[in-house]
């Protein structure tokens, strides 16, 4: 008996289905997943978030709860080349769990190695945000996985009714789509399943984390210690990137672009706001050590250097935040700050990949 009859010879009841689903899901895609070891997921009770993350401000939609058998679909649909036009890029292809999901290029490359505009953003502690992309111009994470389907320099297809006419010729998809979601496959389905895995991908428990939570006084040395009180203090960076994400998920001109004959005009472009215009997302800090090169057009590939622009006060312009000064900072104070960052590095994203996908 092959895989496939054996699933759809399924048991009828739905505990019984579901276990059969996350067996079947198991036996096809040839990995483990961490997922199958969780008690809670995200939102439930009985879940804990990773040590330093806030429990309290998870952004789940309504309409889209976690499950575990949309979590490993979703995870199948990340990591698949066949969700592009020519069967060479997949969401995982811009986002590698190696690279802290994200690429390591100043820009991200798609298909027919034609290149976009701005760096690969982590997919890392998406859980805890709102609005997707630098300039914000996804309202949900499940509007953000679906929007590289039908860019021309992302993933190629015309539009999303191509995308789901592919799925639709690749009956293992067609099985679990209506396993997982008791329909057939669709755009918005898509975009629940991507997400629901990306809201998996966590970073917690870190140097500092284990410091700031008085658990081991001994996680961050004395320089990370200094550059810890410069972080909150002098260098002004916790007003941006602020609470357990080390984000305040808002938009700010730093003057980076205003440098060369082509200025990205970032949030301005989804809002048309004066006050948005050069105006970029801020970004997470957490695995920030991981996750060079840096800014939203990759110019900085080391993070000594992304302190030196802070530290002369951004790219004058009419729209540069006030906040954006000159800091002063000495030479020590800013090996102090970069090891700090480098702090940042924890736990609860890192995986293997799938290799082998529904037939």
């Amino acid at each position: 008996m092959t895989a496939m009859s054996a699933f759809r010879a399924r048991p009828k009841s739905t505990k019984q289905q579901k276990f059969s689903l996350l067996l079947f899901i198991t036996l096809l895609v040839g990995f483990s997943s961490p997922l199958m070891s969780w008690a809670a997921l995200p939102g439930e009770e009985g879940w804990k978030a990773p040590l330093g993350l806030n429990a309290n401000s998870l952004v789940i939609p309504k309409d889209n709860p976690l499950t575990k058998e949309k979590i490993e679909l979703g995870k199948l649909l990340f990591f698949d080349k066949r969700l592009s036009k020519n069967n060479t890029i997949a969401c995982g292809s811009c986002h590698l769990p190696s690279q802290a999901f994200t690429d390591g290029q100043p820009v991200s490359t798609g298909i027919h190695r034609l290149q976009g505009g701005r760096s690969a953003p982590t997919a890392i502690n998406r859980l805890f945000s709102t609005a997707q992309f630098w300039d914000g111009r996804a309202a949900t994470l499940e509007e953000q996985s679906t929007g590289p389907f039908v860019s021309p320099v992302e993933h190629g297809f015309a539009n999303h009714d191509e995308l789901v006419a592919k799925l639709n010729t690749i009956e293992g998809y067609k099985a679990l789509f209506q396993q997982v979601f008791q329909g057939p496959i669709t755009k918005t389905r898509i975009g629940q399943a991507i997400a629901s895995f990306q809201r998996t991908l966590l970073s917690g428990n870190s140097p500092y984390d284990q410091f700031n939570s008085g658990k081991d006084q001994s996680a961050l040395s004395a320089n990370a210690q200094k550059g810890l009180a410069l972080f909150r203090g002098k260098a002004l960076c916790f007003t941006c990137h602020s609470a357990a994400n080390f984000t305040d998920e808002k938009f700010h001109n730093l003057g980076v672009d205003w440098d060369s004959d082509h200025v990205d005009l970032g949030r301005y472009t989804v809002t048309k706001e004066p006050k948005d215009m050069g105006a970029f997302k801020t970004p997470t800090l957490r695995e920030i050590a991981r996750t060079a090169p840096y800014m939203h057009d990759g110019r900085f590939g080391t993070l000594r250097q992304v302190v030196d622009f802070y530290d002369q006060g951004g790219i004058a312009n009419p729209q540069k935040d006030p906040f954006m000064q000159p800091l002063k900072l000495s030479n020590r104070e800013k090996e102090n700050l970069v090891e700090f960052l480098q702090s940042l590095s924890g736990e609860g994203w890192q995986m293997e990949p799938p290799t082998k996908f529904p037939k």
